[in-house]
């Protein structure tokens, strides 16, 4: 691999052709990704691959005038430290405001490698434009801003934030949900089945704990293979399938926790279920609320939902473990 030291001008200009290219490239990505969800965003994005492609026209003009048509097959995994772009396949169905901070990222890393590479470069003309082109990645970000101030109208921004927040309850509030509610509820008959079965804290402990650990592993897979994202715009299915098999186990957790009370304790047994039975409560109408809350679900009929299912469950698991 070279460094940037070892390179000539006429492999930086190379470098810096293909680099804008891929840069408009990415940003047409950008934009195509954002098209359907925010679409006055993707416009952003495409003027700012506009911007691009004029940046590459230019140093592609200077370069013919130098050096003829023909560019060195050199890559930007040939230089040692040179600028790195994420596969694009990494940035699809990203949310709008990590995409507009991936822009940042390749705005600034642009403007630092024409710094560096105009520094060492000795044509003067060819050090004019490298530094034209630095005052303009410079400029990008007030580029960005200017067009976001003339296409994002109040209305499109209020479109932009009801879209922002579907997507929210679609890739974090919905697996979320749907694993605190499995966690939660399915654990309560064997876990309160054993406690009543046992009377003891320390085998109640360890059936919650296997309950609670095997439960989010199971959901976690479900929902990672249930959905790839590409079409529903839920994201990525490995991020749901964690988000899914952390709150499952959460879920189940929370009642167990408290059976770690000692069974030298008087009336241990007691004490821990009384614990966990508050805590099933408050289990029991947390999710109700976020079912209220993101799922449009009305208040009371959530607590009927959720509430109702979650004590028959217990009711199950305690008559089971006291039969």
């Amino acid at each position: 691999m070279k460094t940037f030291a070892e390179l000539t001008e006429r492999e930086v200009l190379a470098l810096a052709i293909s680099s804008e290219e891929e840069d408009s490239r990415i940003y047409m990505s950008f934009a195509e990704d954002l098209s359907e969800r925010y679409p006055t965003s993707a416009k952003v994005f495409e003027e700012m691959a506009s911007e691009e492609r004029g940046h590459r026209d230019m140093l592609l003009n200077l370069y013919e005038q130098r050096f003829g048509k023909n560019l060195p097959p050199i890559r930007r995994e040939d230089v040692k430290g040179f600028i790195k772009r994420r596969p694009i396949w990494l940035t699809r169905n990203l949310p709008l405001d990590t995409i507009r901070k991936e822009a940042e990222t390749m705005e600034l890393q642009a403007q630092r490698f024409y710094e560096k590479v105009t520094g060492q470069t000795q044509d003067v003309d060819v050090r004019k434009l490298l530094a034209e082109l630095t005052d303009a990645e410079k400029d990008h970000e007030k580029l960005a801003g200017r067009l976001e101030q003339t296409l994002l109208t109040d209305d499109a921004r209020g479109e932009e934030d009801r879209t922002r927040q579907r997507f929210f309850v679609l890739q974090y509030v919905q697996p979320g949900l749907a694993g605190l509610m499995d966690g939660s509820v399915s654990t309560l008959a064997p876990l309160f089945a054993a406690a009543f079965a046992t009377h003891e804290n320390w085998q109640t402990f360890l059936v919650g704990l296997a309950a609670s650990i095997g439960a989010g592993i199971s959901m976690g897979f479900a929902e990672a293979l249930s959905d790839d994202g590409s079409l529903t715009g839920r994201g990525s299915p490995w991020l749901r399938g964690g988000i899914c098999g952390l709150m499952t186990t959460l879920g189940g957790l929370g009642h167990t926790l408290p059976y770690l009370v000692p069974d030298t304790m008087k009336n241990a047994f007691w004490l821990a279920t009384g614990i966990a039975g508050v805590v099933v409560f408050i289990e029991l109408w947390a999710i109700a609320y976020i079912r209220a809350r993101f799922m449009d679900t009305p208040f009371m009929q959530a607590v009927f939902q959720i509430v109702l299912g979650g004590v028959i469950v217990l009711a199950a698991g305690i008559l089971i473990g006291g039969a």
